[in-house]
């Protein structure tokens, strides 16, 4: 007779050993039920006003910069334009609370926030002229090569954060992705390892209602996307993606806490794609104009400047001279973008490997031939 067999022993009930139980206490990584918000709120006048005005500067610029973009596709100065007309609070405001020393790495789709970074418009769209892979140095400007395969660059962000973190550099990266892009496989790969790691990584998540033309509900059954941060073992934070104030402010708490060695966080923004996916989709044929339009009521330029011009923050001559920066900034990306570019066809060897292979070489002798030859018969 066993002890479990004894006239009232307790029934023997299995369980696992210490090893399960969960490393965290779940409830405080657990998202707001509702976006967080500052604009309108009381919140709002614990911004510095220069904050708040530097805000609304880069909000103007960044959708004339949009505009701008899109128009060049139209003049097959651009293959293709990714715009984020209506997410420019995201993307202003991730550029904004990185250091220096910090890395950003963007989607194909946030060109903008490299720009408010501050590289060169230019340099930013080379990628969507097709002209080069990568128009810039990531390491000069600490910012990820763009690139349209999803969700790659997280953990990419993940692998420097980390590596960072054991060198001893004050070092943050935070790694833009679309709504969409939490559908890959390298979304849940990055976060876990970022968790377990505890990397200096901030994930943030621009939902922007559709993967190209599949509406979130079809992706996840989850309550929101930053619930999901919650199964790796990091916070998540929802915020209101057209509220630029708390934006800010959120992504700033995050990269804080990073940046101490707290450890990853997954900020998920709830903004809206006003313009099409990009210039080849048609948004007509998944969405109504009644969406679309009352989001145009939730912009985020508007939404900054009615509380600046209620504070008494915003004047019209701010407003004046916001505008106007964003027109001349306009101005020289269109010049520059309409002078045709001088390639080098040989540069398509010489970034492959470190040292060419003997494939490379002979394809680059016969490619370097051809065009002898040609500039021989134009001479003649």
């Amino acid at each position: 007779m066993t002890v479990q067999e004894l006239p009232g022993a307790a029934p023997y009930r299995p369980t696992p050993p210490p090893a399960w139980k969960p490393r965290t206490d779940p409830a405080p990584l657990l998202p707001d039920s509702e976006p967080y918000r500052v604009l309108g709120t009381d919140a709002a006048a614990g911004f510095a006003p220069a904050l708040l005005r530097r805000l609304y500067t880069e909000l103007v610029r960044g959708r004339r910069y949009n505009a701008q973009a899109t128009a060049l596709t139209k003049q097959g100065r651009l293959a293709v334009y990714p715009s984020t007309t209506g997410q420019e609070a995201c993307e202003v405001a991730a550029a904004l609370v990185l250091e220096e020393q910090d890395w950003l790495f963007p989607s194909y789709r946030d060109t903008l926030a490299a720009v408010a970074r501050g590289l060169d418009p230019v340099q930013a769209l080379t990628l969507l002229r097709g002209d080069w892979h990568t128009g810039y140095d990531p390491r000069e400007h600490r910012i990820a090569p763009l690139s349209t395969p999803l969700a790659t660059q997280l953990p990419h962000a993940v692998g420097l954060a980390h590596a960072a973190r054991l060198k001893g550099d004050d070092v943050v990266a935070l790694a833009m992705v679309g709504d969409g892009g939490t559908s890959e496989g390298d979304f849940h790969e990055a976060l876990n390892f970022a968790a377990v790691w505890q990397a200096p990584v901030v994930f943030f998540v621009q939902n922007n209602g559709f993967a190209i033309s599949v509406p979130l509900a079809k992706q996840t059954a989850a309550p929101s996307l930053a619930h999901k941060a919650v199964g790796y073992g990091m916070p998540g934070r929802l915020v209101d993606g057209n509220d630029a104030a708390a934006v800010h402010q959120v992504l700033s708490e995050a990269v804080a806490r990073a940046r101490r060695g707290g450890g990853p966080t997954l900020v998920e923004a709830i903004t809206y794609r006003i313009d099409a996916h990009t210039n080849a989709d048609d948004a007509t044929r998944y969405r109504g104009e009644s969406e679309v339009e009352a989001w145009r009521d939730h912009d985020p330029i508007q939404l900054l400047e009615r509380e600046l011009r209620e504070r008494g923050i915003l004047d019209e001559d701010a407003v004046r001279q916001a505008a106007e920066g964003a027109e001349e900034m306009a101005a020289r990306l269109r010049e520059r973008m309409n002078a045709e570019a001088v390639l080098d066809p040989m540069d398509l060897f010489a970034h492959v490997y470190a040292e060419q292979t003997s494939q490379l070489r002979e394809q680059a002798a016969q490619l370097r031939a051809e065009l002898a030859a040609e500039a021989e018969g134009e001479a003649r």
